[in-house]
């Protein structure tokens, strides 16, 4: 039976349980813990019949007729994708804060020319928005399928003339992007989910597997048994896979799962008929509208909502992206698709679309997200949630040296660090305030900052915010600095930064009483196994006593007071979506600011009362005698329950002009 291409109900089958894996994970289903392991049935399906296209084209003309193949390409994904980018603008007009508007913007470019995936790669950090809050995160996926269509033509070109060793050579690149996926997957997590060069070999793995299959003239039905066996380890991954470590090896249950069902899909069997029922082929012709459309709808529709009430109301937000996905097959896709010629036409609107969503995109990313769409009276908690960002242009991670392979970031004048500032993300938070102080003394200062990460000797951290390689960078940037900082012999001040309460009491307050951070004393290190409060008061008090001889003076900045209920976000969305907001949400009773303070605050005090060090204390610019409020000013110094804004640290700038003073 000839091997050439011919419609195969059951790979829309395969596309049924790919997208349904997705949305329904996205949507909250329980139970399927990993359905995100459908986009790789994805990519070993689009490897599958786009390199049997590009060989076809191969074996019939000895080369490959790039303009077909792209207008393809083209008429297929992009009317689809211009519809769901442009609504998607307009909902996010109408719903999404400034700070968000404007990532919205820097994604919306980022997606349309094919590059979402390193977009995402590259923002993803501390203080970044979740997935959750991202409508166009989604396209990550999409931009790894432009990538291949973009490198897998134009390498079978440079190979055409060694066309018998075409597979050999496209073998080798999948073992190597397979090997680089499964190494670095633990220390590079984001990396390897999100970039192309990770997860070819699942790409790639279709490819083989198409052009074996013309090669060999094979009729794709060998035993049912690989027929039960690949929808059995799809299945199971979508089912059992956890994020924790993926892909590495793990994507090689659904990679191999796919290969199996295609290798076997035009033998009759129970799995195949099922696959090529009218149900699940329906969803699978839907299934690339079903996948632009329900993340938006996902994303924008809990956002408005501030969350879902409840299962019937997911169900709901659901169905009403089904309903969008099969109009926009039915509307957009299809007739596109079937339209006879009109190059010009596709060509033409492709090119105005993509530059209407780049104005757009500019336009949102220049504007700050067009913050004049709301009232004044709003602003302040949408200032809020944007105002964290800080430029960290002049940071690097030395090679070598005193700190090599710790992130040094230098404040304040060009010259040798005179004052030393070490701590965690609370550190971030006040770096505005702390450079302006800086460059009034003209004292130059260097700044090491690790998020989650306690500046203390001797001990290491499990957290539940981090992985453990994030863990573990943190114990080794901890080594490094306690071995490196002697060497730096312009050092004078010291002055420590942290959330103090957290690593005291081993877990987060209101919003974040979910996190949790557990310290243990490393080997040797001779501190005590007791309750966690007492630990930290030991190892900030070894930390101290072991830096003391370095340092002319040591400051410590008392911790601001945990507002519990207050993140700038939800206080800005729940005011401009109508839901208004309870003054308790602003601010906390000062007795319970000092109780949830008082054992972290213990080690401190003695410390301060013994000379060994001077506390900064902001909270007599944070509270009354009564409560301590996110609002000074009227306006909000908070980021979230626990972290100042820009506005915030500059406005106690002048606390750390002691820092700064000259030693005599």
């Amino acid at each position: 039976m000839s091997s050439a291409i011919a419609y195969r109900p059951e790979i829309d089958g395969l596309r049924a349980i790919a997208v349904l894996s997705v949305v329904l994970y996205h949507f909250g289903l329980p139970g399927i813990a990993g359905g995100f392991v459908g986009v790789d049935v994805f990519f070993v399906i689009s490897g599958f019949l786009i390199g049997g296209i590009l060989w076809d084209d191969i074996r019939e003309t000895g080369r490959i007729r790039l303009a077909r193949f792209y207008l393809r390409r083209i008429r297929r994904l992009a009317p689809a994708y211009f519809a769901m980018a442009g609504v998607t603008l307009v909902m996010g007009w109408l719903i999404l804060l400034p700070f968000e508007f404007r990532e919205f913007g820097k994604s919306l470019i980022a997606a349309t020319v094919y590059l979402s995936n390193i977009h995402f790669h590259r923002e993803a950090g501390y203080f970044d928005g979740l997935s959750e809050e991202k409508p166009l995160l989604h396209t990550w996926s999409l931009a790894v399928e432009e990538q291949f269509y973009i490198v897998l033509p134009f390498l079978m070109l440079v190979l055409l003339r060694l066309r018998a060793s075409v597979p050999v050579i496209l073998g080798g690149i999948a073992v190597l992007s397979l090997v680089a996926c499964i190494w670095l997957t633990r220390g590079m997590p984001q990396a390897t989910f999100y970039l192309f060069p990770f997860r070819a070999w699942e790409l790639l793995a279709g490819v083989l597997l198409t052009i074996a299959g013309r090669e060999g003239g094979w009729r794709y039905a060998l035993h049912p048994a690989l027929s039960w066996a690949g929808l059995a380890l799809i299945l199971g991954s979508v089912l059992f896979i956890r994020a924790e470590g993926f892909p590495g090896w793990q994507a090689l249950g659904p990679v191999l799962g796919t290969v199996l069902i295609l290798l076997n899909g035009r033998e009759a069997n129970p799995v195949n008929r099922a696959l090529a029922h009218p149900g699940p082929v329906f969803i699978g012709l839907i299934s690339y509208s079903l996948y632009l459309w329900h993340w938006p709808v996902f994303v924008l529709s809990s956002y408005w909502r501030g969350g879902y009430g409840g299962p019937v109301e997911a169900v709901g937000w659901l169905a009403l992206a089904v309903v969008i996905s099969v109009l926009s097959w039915r509307y957009v896709e299809r007739p596109v698709r079937r339209m006879r010629g009109g190059t010009r036409v596709l060509l033409g609107g492709t090119v105005l679309a993509s530059a209407g969503l780049l104005a757009f995109g500019a336009v949102l990313w220049r504007g700050d997200g067009l913050p004049a769409r709301f009232p004044p009276e709003y602003r302040t908690h949408i200032a809020a949630s944007g105002d964290f960002n800080q430029d960290w242009s002049r940071c690097t991670v030395p090679g070598s040296g005193a700190l090599a392979g710790v992130e040094t970031c230098p404040i304040g004048p060009e010259g040798a660090p005179q004052v030393l500032i070490w701590g965690d993300s609370h550190l971030r938070a006040m770096k505005e305030g702390l450079e302006a102080a800086a460059w009034l003394a003209e004292r130059p200062a260097l700044i090491l900052w690790h998020a989650g990460c306690p500046p203390l000797f001797g001990v290491s951290k499990t957290e539940t915010a981090a992985t453990p390689a994030q863990d573990a960078a943190c114990t080794e940037a901890n080594r490094v600095i306690r071995e490196g900082l002697a060497q730096i012999e312009s050092l004078e001040v010291l002055l420590l930064v942290g959330r103090w309460s957290y690593y005291a009491e081993g877990q987060g307050a209101g919003r974040d009483a979910d996190n949790r951070i557990t310290l243990a004393p490393l080997p040797d290190s001779l501190l005590p196994q007791g309750p966690q409060h007492t630990l930290f008061n030991a190892a900030l008090t070894r930390t101290l006593a072991d830096l003391g001889p370095q340092f002319a003076r040591l400051y410590l900045l008392r911790q601001p007071p945990e507002v519990p209920d207050y993140d700038s976000r939800a206080v800005a969305r729940a005011l401009v979506h109508g839901r208004g907001v309870a003054d308790e949400v602003l601010r906390v009773p000062r007795p319970e600011a000092e109780a949830r303070a008082a054992r972290a605050e213990a080690p401190l005090r003695a410390l301060d009362a013994a000379g060994v060090i001077e506390v900064i204390d902001p909270w007599p610019r944070l509270c009354d005698d009564a409560s301590c409020s996110v609002m000074q000013g009227g306006a909000a110094l908070y980021f979230d329950n626990n972290h100042l804004t820009n506005r915030g640290a500059i406005a106690l700038s002048d606390l750390f002009a002691p820092v700064f003073e000259g030693v005599e």
